[in-house]
């Protein structure tokens, strides 16, 4: 399925940001890639063709911005400056990304709803949980959710705001009630390479259900390896359900 290519210049990236996206008309969705951070990840992986019956049927609009993920999390360098680059990130979503969307959509006060696969999944919950009045739905697969072991063990307030694991259990009133105006889908394999993450997402839905934060746990058999072609089939169950209408 075809797509249209954009370059978006960044004052919190201090440079252009490459965004691909996909659809003509219905709810937005913004997609974090993967460890790789490509903005064409999803086209690249398949995941637009799966996902074409939503976005001809006008169900879905698809934005695919680039991440810094490897910046901020894999690659070599010190917790106090990874972190400060995703921040960075952070800013260029909320400040640059969010307008256009809403932009895009011919609605000012637009909720979006986040997807992500592996690192992606992090970034996924991230916003709803943080901005859940921008935010109204993320679907998270196969995610990590306590960052500093990706910063060295550094810990600073931006790692604890940003590591779901730590601050989610202590999010109490107005905070809380904040929160639970979005909805997080909880998704992940119990196969290859679920290592680490499928520990993480169950102790996220435990932390969720203590908080009455809406969501959904939905934890795939042992077939479910940490791979496309599970993520393929998990996107296009859930992005259906919840948009398919």
């Amino acid at each position: 399925m075809e797509g249209i290519y954009e370059r978006f210049p960044s004052a919190a990236m201090g440079r252009d940001m490459h965004v691909w996206r996909y659809g003509w008309w219905g709810a937005p969705v913004l997609v974090f890639p993967s460890a790789a951070g490509f903005a064409h990840e999803w086209q690249k992986e398949g995941m637009i063709d799966h996902l074409a019956p939503l976005l001809r049927a006008g169900k879905i609009k698809l934005y695919c911005p680039e991440s810094n993920v490897a910046e901020a999390f894999t690659r070599e360098g010190s917790g106090a400056e990874k972190i400060a680059k995703h921040v960075r990130y952070e800013r260029f979503i909320l400040e640059t990304m969010v307008p256009f969307i809403r932009k895009d959509c011919n609605l000012s006060t637009a909720r979006i709803g986040t997807v992500g696969c592996s690192l992606g999944g992090l970034y996924a919950a991230l916003f709803a949980l943080k901005h859940p009045e921008v935010f109204d739905y993320a679907l998270c697969m196969s995610g990590r959710y306590e960052i500093s072991q990706f910063l060295g063990g550094h810990q600073s307030p931006d790692v604890y705001f940003n590591s779901p694991l730590a601050f989610v259990p202590n999010l109490s009133g107005e905070a809380l009630e904040r929160t639970r105006r979005t909805h997080l889908t909880m998704v992940c394999g119990t196969g290859q390479w679920e290592e680490g993450c499928i520990e993480e997402t169950i102790a996220l839905c435990d932390q969720l259900r203590a908080k009455g934060i809406p969501h959904d746990r939905d934890i795939w058999g042992a077939e479910s390896k940490h791979h496309w072609s599970w993520w393929k089939k998990q996107t296009t169950a859930h992005l259906t359900r919840a948009y398919g209408r």
